[in-house]
């Protein structure tokens, strides 16, 4: 370990003392610039001030070079400087330092070239007559009859002393630093070798398959990464394990909280995998198909005679099959065949899917496609029918020819009823139809409503009754409700013989849970429902008697609509019927909407 100690002290102090002098040289730079710069600024500002206030006399006589000169010494011992004044063609007339006479011209100078040019001029050089380096500052001042420079100049003499005396001082903090380098560094190379010492103990209790073992040092340098790669190490060994068993809890969750049915079968037939969707589906308990063959589930020959020929094939399976559980059930099938890195077959993965309900509603499309279609042609073959026989000229008598025509009428009208039927409950089932909620009058509503049933009742003498509390208000769609309403009350007077009676009756009530709720019945005395019509009454197009409903004007989707709008007020709708007896609907309506 000492070679190492002593190799890292050396570089150390090779390092610091590269630094120093590096930073010695920049300060060193930096300190000169900058004291030049405040000498050049004030030497400036010294010319300025005496331009203003020194006796300018004419550059021209035998008395001008003596008078300035004798001035300029006056002026340096003033601003312990060397003043020289330079006249417009660059002939010195007076000098503090020396005889103007035996002076060269100056108007070639560095600092007079620039302060002819740019208003200020500044040179450094070394001066033959003060035989030391020399700060030259010259600016142009005209001033009644004087008109040429006057230069300001002092020695840098104290600059280079001050730069001296610094590197002075640094010198003595760079021998400090070398002293302190060399204790710092070998208790760093100390420093270092005790955790290389432990890391070794460990690697060699690792090596040994102690993953329990672990580097206890918690430095963020090169060593602490090295402490935490063995560490990691010996972490990576023991994690795997757990790993796996993470990942395989990971898979099973997925498997058991999948909505499809997931049945993994190997060559031999055996069910290797199943998902508790599948055993649902197919009614297992849990686990009770795992590792036995398909062939076992013997109640649905139909799914293993498929499986099995899928296993067989070894190719892709997409196949829906009905099976009973009891109630019937499709189930659409998805095989997919899995092959290893070496194309060996390893089984046969499938998807089990419950289609039921989709295909019901498919179902029900054509259903509804057919029933449409069915109802369209009725009036419109009368429609026809009628027109033909009137344009064929084979009606003579008028007021045949006016029945004919209030035929055509009506059924044109049931036509038009029946398209804004469909057209409204589309818009109804699509969520197209916006709702406006906002505070009803029930009893006053209402009242509206009865007054609008009341010429229809008095035709077939039905007595119309309603029952409202004053003050009771509910938040709803009032467009949509008199739909409600009115369907349900036109429904229980076409329905109800001559002579009969029709009742609407509402009352507040509080559910278990202190949900407030508006309960409206329509209570009427007609032919009742049969118990085996009263499910499906709310389907499209669905008539308990035919000929009496297209008798009475109905299209067979009123009931169906109500049910919609009764559900976009998030209510309930119900019924109660006696064959003969009468028919009772019951609408659970939200006092106030979410």
């Amino acid at each position: 370990m000492r070679p190492f100690r002593i190799r890292l002290t050396l570089i150390l102090m090779v390092m610091i003392g590269i630094s120093m002098a590096g930073a010695g040289l920049t300060m060193a730079r930096v300190f000169e610039k900058s004291h030049i710069s405040a000498l050049e600024e004030n030497m400036i500002r010294e010319i300025q001030l005496l331009s203003r206030t020194f006796d300018f006399r004419p550059t021209q006589g035998g008395d001008a070079m003596a008078y300035y000169t004798r001035e300029a010494r006056e002026l340096a011992a003033l601003t312990d400087s060397r003043v020289t004044f330079i006249s417009k063609n660059g002939t010195v007339i007076g000098d503090s330092e020396s005889d103007p006479r035996q002076m060269d011209n100056h108007g070639g100078r560095e600092e007079i070239v620039d302060a002819a040019r740019k208003g200020s001029g500044y040179a450094i050089r070394h001066s033959s007559t003060l035989k030391e380096d020399m700060l030259y500052v010259a600016v142009p001042v005209v001033a009644g009859d004087y008109d040429g420079f006057i230069r300001l100049s002092v020695s840098l003499a104290f600059v280079d002393q001050g730069v001296r005396k610094g590197w002075t001082l640094m010198a003595g903090g760079l021998a400090i630093l070398f002293v302190v380098a060399a204790v710092v560094s070998y208790r760093v190379a100390a420093g270092l070798t005790s955790p290389l010492e432990k890391i070794t103990r460990v690697a060699g209790r690792i090596s040994k398959l102690d993953y329990d073992a672990r580097v206890n040092i918690t430095r963020k340098d090169e060593i602490g990464e090295l402490a935490k790669a063995i560490n990691g190490m010996a972490d990576s060994l023991q994690n795997q394990l757990q790993t796996i068993r993470d990942n395989e809890n990971l898979l099973q969750s997925v498997l058991d909280n999948m909505t499809t049915g997931i049945l993994l079968v190997n060559p031999e037939g055996t069910v290797a995998l199943i998902n508790p969707a599948a055993e649902r589906m197919l009614h297992l308990k849990g686990g009770q198909l795992t590792g036995r063959s398909v062939t076992e589930m013997k109640q649905y020959y139909e799914l293993t005679r498929l499986i099995q020929d899928g296993i067989g094939q070894r190719d892709f399976i997409h196949e829906e099959r009905i099976v009973y559980q009891p109630e019937e059930t499709i189930l659409q099938l998805d095989g997919v065949p899995m092959f290893g890195e070496d194309d060996r077959f390893k089984g046969m993965l499938f998807l089990l899917q419950n289609i039921t309900a989709i295909r019901r509603l498919e179902n029900m499309r054509s259903e509804f496609v057919a029933n449409v279609s069915h109802e369209l042609k009725t009036p419109v073959a009368a429609v026809k029918g009628f027109a033909e026989t009137l344009l064929g000229g084979g009606v003579k008598d008028e007021e045949t020819a006016r029945s004919f025509l209030q035929i055509i009428y009506d059924e044109s009208e049931r036509l038009n009823r029946l398209i804004s039927d469909i057209l409204d409950l589309s818009k109804i089932e699509s969520r197209r139809s916006p709702m406006d909620y906002a505070p009803v009058h029930l009893a006053s509503f209402c009242g509206s409503i009865i007054d609008t049933m009341a010429t229809v009742a008095e035709k077939k003498r039905i007595a119309l009754h309603a029952d409202i509390p004053e003050e009771l208000f509910i938040e709803a769609d009032e467009d949509k409700l008199r739909q409600i309403l009115l369907n349900l009350l036109s429904n229980a007077v076409s329905y109800t013989q001559d002579g009969g009676k029709v009742e609407l009756k509402v009352r507040e009530l509080q559910d278990a849970d202190g949900t407030e709720k508006v309960v409206i019945k329509v209570t009427d005395t007609g032919i009742g429902i049969p118990k085996k019509d009263q499910p499906r009454i709310f389907e499209r197009f669905y008539r308990v008697d035919k000929a009496r409903s297209r008798s009475s004007g109905g299209t067979g989707l009123g009931l169906s609509i109500v049910k919609h709008l009764v559900e976009l007020h998030h209510g309930d709708i119900s019924v109660d019927s006696e064959l003969g007896i009468g028919t009772t609907f019951t609408v659970e309506l939200p006092m106030l909407q979410e």
